[in-house]
């Protein structure tokens, strides 16, 4: 008899058992999204509209042009400036022209013929003085002469000289730095140019479209509204009782109307401090009502299946591991 309470005991004691080891409730959250928001650094009217509400964008797709007519006039600007300087430079460091060095040539010889004719007439002048036909005043005379014509040999052969050696090394200097600041110049100008057509950095979905054709563009203000799919998270809050069992990396899984089977996530950010509490001093009864906000990212390829705001149910998986060595 007693044998027979015993096996009629034994399934309701399991029964029991049982209903003592139900799942834990989930717990609340929903869908939150980062946008990427697409504007310019610089202001202007809205010239080209690429992308529309709902469209599904590649990356590096055109997303918007902006007008850019003084932009371009700028950057011709400095390429006709750019240009200017490299053409100077090679000026200075090819010197004379050759038409320039047969004129300095021209006069050389010229000096030179000079410098022969006083030289044959200080000779002549020196036997003419020794054989008392011309005094002395004369000779001294046709010596300033040759030394006059000597000098300007010198000169021209010195002009010659400099002519086939170039500009100084100073102003080569100055020219080269002059051709920085001109290339500086030119890619501040083209960059400008560049900033007025913008393009989606990742792909996503257009979300919102702020701005028309024709409208002025604030620097700075968003044009385009983008999601990425990677971009979408769940949010969700965990009561301070439970927050030592979760850890950032653990895997949890999500659940919404309508998505069909769970989703799988992982706790990616733990909040530091309470959320939605006043601030009371912490008694044993009041701690009840503290929760820590959570966020966890899933797939990329499960995250198209929500949507920014949808409610969610959330069920914590297993706590990953500790490190080997880690205080627990």
């Amino acid at each position: 008899m007693r044998t027979r309470l015993h096996f009629l005991a034994l399934p309701a004691a399991l029964w029991l058992a049982a209903c003592g080891d139900k799942p834990p409730a989930p717990l609340p959250g929903y869908a939150e999204a980062e946008y990427v928001r697409l504007a310019s650094p610089i202001g202007g009217t809205l010239a080209r509209l690429h992308l529309s509400r709902g469209d599904k964008a590649p990356a590096l797709a055109p997303a918007f042009t902006l007008e850019q007519e003084s932009e371009r006039a700028a950057r011709q600007e400095a390429a006709s400036r750019l240009a200017r300087a490299e053409d100077q430079l090679a000026n200075l460091r090819q010197g004379k022209r050759p038409d320039e060095l047969a004129a300095i040539q021209a006069q050389l010889s010229q000096a030179q013929a000079a410098l022969a004719l006083s030289s044959a007439e200080l000779a002549r002048s020196g036997r003419l003085v020794a054989q008392r036909f011309l005094s002395p005043a004369s000779l001294d005379q046709t010596r300033a002469a040759v030394a006059r014509d000597r000098g300007r040999v010198d000169e021209f052969n010195a002009q010659l000289r400099q002519a086939r050696l170039g500009a100084r090394s100073p102003e080569i200097d100055a020219a080269g730095e002059e051709i920085k600041a001109a290339q500086a110049q030119l890619e501040q100008a083209s960059w400008r140019v560049e900033q007025k057509t913008q393009r989606t950095p990742v792909a996503g979905d257009v979300v919102d479209v702020l701005y028309r054709e024709g409208e002025w563009v604030p620097a700075g203000a968003a044009v385009l509204t983008l999601l990425p799919p990677a971009n979408i998270k769940a949010r969700f809050f965990v009561p301070q009782a439970q927050l030592g069992a979760i850890a950032v990396g653990q895997h949890v899984s999500l659940s919404c109307d309508g998505c069909g089977a769970p989703i799988a996530a992982k706790v990616s950010f733990i909040a530091r401090e309470a959320e939605y509490t006043a601030p009371i001093i912490y008694s044993k009864e009041s701690r009840a009502s503290l929760v820590f906000m959570v966020e966890a990212r899933p797939g990329a390829q499960d995250a198209t299946r929500l949507h920014p705001g949808q409610p969610l149910e959330v069920r914590l998986g297993a706590r990953p591991a500790a490190p080997a060595g880690a205080t627990p």
